[in-house]
């Protein structure tokens, strides 16, 4: 496959909000790392690292792969997906992905890894990037989202699909944790923290927890790891006992089933993808 070149600095994880927290990392546990890290590689992506476990970054993101079995992709999950803005999808596709277009929606498309998880695709040109922040909220960087990208690649959003009456509590939740931006990502509702857009839409039909599924949780770096659980925990969180192989930080679940994984740290480790 022809691979991108990487990014060079700009692979590295956004700058914190106020409230110390920026996107991080998402963890796949897949059944072959070192398809899987081809197929990120191939997107975009600067691998670090080899074996059983790895990790690739991204302006943004950080993809976590290590081997294991799953239950399914996060299809029928609360995470029903995760996107990436791209410069063109025939960018992408000479990089031998296929990309599946959207008709009625100009500049969206999807592509999937080699075991089937479905990974949202926007260009330059999509028109439902933009993002209106709620009334009394200004927030600088959040109008990142209405401006063209301005390198090959970068992370976009997680989109959540919720039970029925449920979406204002989510945006309400994710906005007082971890100091986000409330708005609306086109039509979606949304919260806005450095690096991701977390929408919020009604399922269709019920979804199940993502534990256990291929997507195995949702990493955002902090600052001050220790005090973060125990704000966190004063709020009602109730944290895992112990993580899951190969994770670092403290885990837990959202109210509706999304798995939060806190780290400290992975900061140093993007970094080191500019220096490769």
């Amino acid at each position: 496959m022809l691979i991108f070149a990487p990014a060079s600095a700009s692979a590295q994880l956004a700058s914190a909000n106020k409230a110390g927290v920026s996107m991080g990392h998402l963890f796949y546990v897949v059944r072959d790392v070192e398809a899987n890290k081809r197929f990120w590689v191939a997107l975009g992506g600067t691998p670090i690292g080899q074996g059983d476990s790895v990790w690739v970054s991204f302006p943004d993101v950080l993809i976590y792969l290590t081997k294991g079995e799953s239950n399914g992709g996060t299809e029928g999950s609360i995470v029903n997906h995760v996107a990436f803005r791209v410069q063109s999808f025939a960018t992408v596709e000479a990089a031998g992905l296929k990309v599946a277009r959207l008709a009625n929606f100009p500049g969206v498309g999807s592509t999937n890894t080699p075991e089937g998880e479905r990974i949202e695709l926007f260009e330059n040109t999509a028109t439902n990037l933009t993002f209106t922040q709620d009334t009394g909220y200004q927030d600088v960087l959040a109008q990142r989202h209405n401006r063209p990208l301005e390198i090959p690649i970068a992370f976009h959003h997680i989109h959540l699909y919720l039970p029925q009456g449920k979406v204002a509590e989510a945006k309400a939740w994710y906005t007082k944790m971890f100091g986000g931006v409330p708005g609306k990502r086109s039509n979606y509702d949304a919260v806005d923290l450095p690096g991701v857009n977390f929408n919020f839409s009604e399922a269709p039909k019920p979804t199940v927890a993502l534990n256990g599924r291929m997507l195995r949780g949702i990493g955002l770096e902090v600052q001050d790891l220790a005090a973060w659980r125990r704000r966190l925990e004063g709020l009602g969180v109730t944290f895992e006992a112990g993580n899951a192989a190969g994770e670092r930080g403290a885990a837990f679940t959202d109210p509706w089933g999304t798995r939060i994984i806190l780290t400290e740290g992975l900061r140093s480790l993007a970094a080191t993808s500019t220096r490769r």
